[in-house]
């Protein structure tokens, strides 16, 4: 008899318990309904901020943009850029085009120095200052276009070779934003 007792105390805990756990179909439905409310919220997040990191780079090698040991582009330079780059860049108006300037490690020469460039750095700001320029006057937004140098400070490829440093000696324009998801490079 006691066992019984025992028996009926454990089913009376046990259905508390299970009762206890249990909710509502409402308040199941409302939870659910919650979930995929934050769900949605959470993808279209997600995609303004795929939109907002989306970026495109353009990728040109100094040594063909510039004479060597120059700032000035080349007439070759010229070209590229009107034909090949400036044409996509134009109608951009919701992103931002940076053009950032790169060199080998090697030090600029004294012709550079006359000219007032004492260092790599100086030399690679004035390269992609003279690309966005060029760049501007090929009708791309000047309120979106801005330029940068990094010397030799980000190589990409070794300056051990000559073939490494011509890969340093680069200007890469990178558009970020909105626009930059409908270019091609």
């Amino acid at each position: 008899m006691k066992m019984n007792s025992v028996a009926a105390a454990a089913v009376v805990v046990l259905t508390s318990l299970a009762l206890g756990a249990c909710v509502s179909q409402s308040a199941y439905d409302q939870q659910a309904a919650e979930l995929q409310q934050a769900q949605a919220q959470i993808q279209q997040l997600q995609a303004q901020l795929a939109q907002s990191k989306a970026e495109q780079d353009f990728v040109e090698a100094s040594d063909y943009l510039f004479p060597s040991g120059g700032f000035e582009l080349s007439p070759a330079g010229q070209n590229e850029l009107a034909t090949n780059i400036a044409p996509k860049l134009r109608n951009l108006q919701n992103a931002k085009i940076v053009v950032f300037g790169y060199t080998d490690n090697a030090p600029v020469g004294p012709e550079l120095k006359r000219r007032g460039v004492p260092d790599n750095l100086v030399l690679s700001t004035r390269r992609a200052s003279t690309v966005a320029t060029f760049l501007i006057a090929q009708g791309v937004n000047p309120n979106i276009t801005s330029a940068k140098g990094f010397g030799d400070t980000h190589p990409v490829a070794s300056n051990a070779t000559p073939e490494g440093r011509a890969k340093n000696r680069r200007i890469v324009i990178t558009v970020q934003g909105p626009g930059a998801a409908g270019l091609s490079s």
